[in-house]
Protein backbone atom coordinates (compact mmCIF):
# COMPACT_ATOMS: atom_id res chain seq x y z
CA UNK A 1 0.00 0.00 0.00
CA UNK A 2 2.93 2.65 0.82
CA UNK A 3 4.73 1.74 -2.46
CA UNK A 4 1.45 2.40 -4.35
CA UNK A 5 0.65 5.62 -2.66
CA UNK A 6 4.37 6.59 -3.00
CA UNK A 7 4.03 5.70 -6.88
CA UNK A 8 0.87 7.66 -7.23
CA UNK A 9 2.60 10.84 -5.53
CA UNK A 10 5.51 10.92 -7.98
CA UNK A 11 3.27 10.12 -11.22
CA UNK A 12 1.64 13.30 -10.08
CA UNK A 13 4.87 15.47 -9.11
CA UNK A 14 6.10 14.25 -12.67
CA UNK A 15 2.47 15.47 -14.42
CA UNK A 16 2.37 18.64 -12.53
CA UNK A 17 6.23 19.81 -13.57
CA UNK A 18 5.20 18.34 -17.30
CA UNK A 19 2.29 21.16 -17.26
CA UNK A 20 2.09 24.37 -19.92
CA UNK A 21 3.86 25.99 -17.11
CA UNK A 22 7.08 28.07 -17.41
CA UNK A 23 10.21 26.61 -15.79
CA UNK A 24 11.53 30.16 -15.30
CA UNK A 25 9.15 32.07 -12.91
CA UNK A 26 10.83 35.35 -12.68
CA UNK A 27 11.17 36.65 -15.89
CA UNK A 28 12.50 39.76 -14.52
CA UNK A 29 12.89 43.00 -16.39
CA UNK A 30 10.98 42.84 -19.31
CA UNK A 31 12.29 44.37 -22.57
CA UNK A 32 10.26 44.15 -25.93
CA UNK A 33 11.68 44.19 -28.95
CA UNK A 34 10.65 43.93 -32.84
CA UNK A 35 12.20 42.43 -35.84
CA UNK A 36 13.95 45.36 -37.63
CA UNK A 37 14.58 47.51 -34.17
CA UNK A 38 17.56 47.84 -32.43
CA UNK A 39 16.67 48.55 -28.05
CA UNK A 40 18.89 50.05 -26.33
CA UNK A 41 18.81 48.06 -22.25
CA UNK A 42 20.13 49.14 -19.02
CA UNK A 43 20.74 46.52 -16.39
CA UNK A 44 22.46 46.60 -12.61
CA UNK A 45 24.79 43.57 -11.99
CA UNK A 46 23.12 40.45 -10.67
CA UNK A 47 19.58 41.49 -12.14
CA UNK A 48 17.79 39.58 -14.21
CA UNK A 49 16.07 40.65 -17.24
CA UNK A 50 14.24 39.07 -20.50
CA UNK A 51 13.77 39.92 -24.09
CA UNK A 52 10.59 39.58 -25.41
CA UNK A 53 9.01 39.39 -29.01
CA UNK A 54 5.86 38.49 -30.14
CA UNK A 55 6.00 35.21 -31.63
CA UNK A 56 3.19 33.06 -33.77
CA UNK A 57 4.25 29.87 -34.48
CA UNK A 58 1.21 29.28 -36.38
CA UNK A 59 1.77 31.75 -39.04
CA UNK A 60 5.47 30.18 -39.27
CA UNK A 61 7.59 32.85 -36.44
CA UNK A 62 10.51 30.50 -35.08
CA UNK A 63 12.38 32.89 -32.69
CA UNK A 64 15.85 32.15 -32.01
CA UNK A 65 19.41 33.50 -30.12
CA UNK A 66 21.95 33.93 -32.75
CA UNK A 67 25.08 33.42 -30.72
CA UNK A 68 25.13 33.33 -26.90
CA UNK A 69 26.56 37.38 -25.60
CA UNK A 70 29.84 38.20 -23.76
CA UNK A 71 28.89 35.75 -20.85
CA UNK A 72 30.97 37.93 -18.73
CA UNK A 73 28.65 40.53 -19.15
CA UNK A 74 25.38 38.83 -20.07
CA UNK A 75 24.57 35.34 -19.05
CA UNK A 76 21.62 32.89 -20.91
CA UNK A 77 19.43 31.24 -18.63
CA UNK A 78 16.14 29.88 -20.61
CA UNK A 79 13.91 30.37 -23.54
CA UNK A 80 9.90 30.99 -22.70
CA UNK A 81 6.98 31.72 -23.84
CA UNK A 82 3.75 32.59 -22.48
CA UNK A 83 0.08 33.07 -23.96
CA UNK A 84 -1.24 32.28 -27.03
CA UNK A 85 -3.29 28.93 -27.46
CA UNK A 86 -2.56 25.89 -30.35
CA UNK A 87 -5.09 27.71 -32.37
CA UNK A 88 -4.12 28.44 -35.76
CA UNK A 89 -3.25 32.62 -35.35
CA UNK A 90 -2.92 32.52 -31.73
CA UNK A 91 -0.23 34.53 -30.71
CA UNK A 92 1.94 34.63 -27.77
CA UNK A 93 5.11 36.15 -26.47
CA UNK A 94 9.01 34.34 -26.63
CA UNK A 95 11.05 35.22 -23.49
CA UNK A 96 14.67 34.89 -23.74
CA UNK A 97 15.60 34.95 -20.03
CA UNK A 98 19.06 36.74 -19.37
CA UNK A 99 20.80 37.60 -15.74
CA UNK A 100 23.19 40.63 -15.49
CA UNK A 101 26.95 39.74 -14.85
CA UNK A 102 30.04 42.49 -14.55
CA UNK A 103 29.73 46.00 -15.88
CA UNK A 104 29.99 45.93 -19.69
CA UNK A 105 28.47 46.22 -23.11
CA UNK A 106 27.40 43.02 -25.21
CA UNK A 107 24.86 42.89 -28.37
CA UNK A 108 22.53 40.04 -27.99
CA UNK A 109 20.43 39.25 -31.08
CA UNK A 110 17.12 37.68 -31.85
CA UNK A 111 16.45 36.08 -35.02
CA UNK A 112 13.16 35.15 -36.46
CA UNK A 113 13.48 32.35 -39.53
CA UNK A 114 10.12 33.02 -40.71
CA UNK A 115 8.52 29.42 -41.88
CA UNK A 116 11.85 28.07 -42.58
CA UNK A 117 11.06 25.07 -41.14
CA UNK A 118 13.74 22.22 -40.10
CA UNK A 119 16.32 24.00 -41.92
CA UNK A 120 16.08 27.39 -39.69
CA UNK A 121 17.35 29.17 -43.19
CA UNK A 122 14.80 31.31 -45.22
CA UNK A 123 14.56 28.79 -48.63
CA UNK A 124 12.03 31.09 -50.42
CA UNK A 125 11.95 34.70 -50.91
CA UNK A 126 8.94 35.13 -48.94
CA UNK A 127 10.86 33.65 -46.25
CA UNK A 128 14.10 36.40 -46.58
CA UNK A 129 11.88 38.96 -46.74
CA UNK A 130 9.78 38.47 -43.55
CA UNK A 131 12.61 36.85 -41.66
CA UNK A 132 14.84 39.19 -38.93
CA UNK A 133 16.22 40.12 -36.21
CA UNK A 134 15.66 41.75 -33.05
CA UNK A 135 18.72 43.26 -31.42
CA UNK A 136 19.23 44.40 -28.33
CA UNK A 137 22.16 46.41 -27.18
CA UNK A 138 22.86 45.69 -23.18
CA UNK A 139 24.76 47.79 -21.09
CA UNK A 140 25.63 46.14 -17.63
CA UNK A 141 26.35 48.64 -14.75
CA UNK A 142 27.20 48.15 -11.41
CA UNK A 143 24.58 47.57 -8.57
CA UNK A 144 23.95 50.05 -6.61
Amino acid sequence: MIRRTCAAALLALLVAGCGGGSAVSDYGKVIKGSKGATVQVEVRSGQRFSLAVVDNPSVGDDWSLVEVPDAKVASFISEEHEGGSEQPGAGRTAYFVFNGKQPGTTEIRLFDCWRCGQAKTPGTEESRRQSGEAIFAVTVVSAR
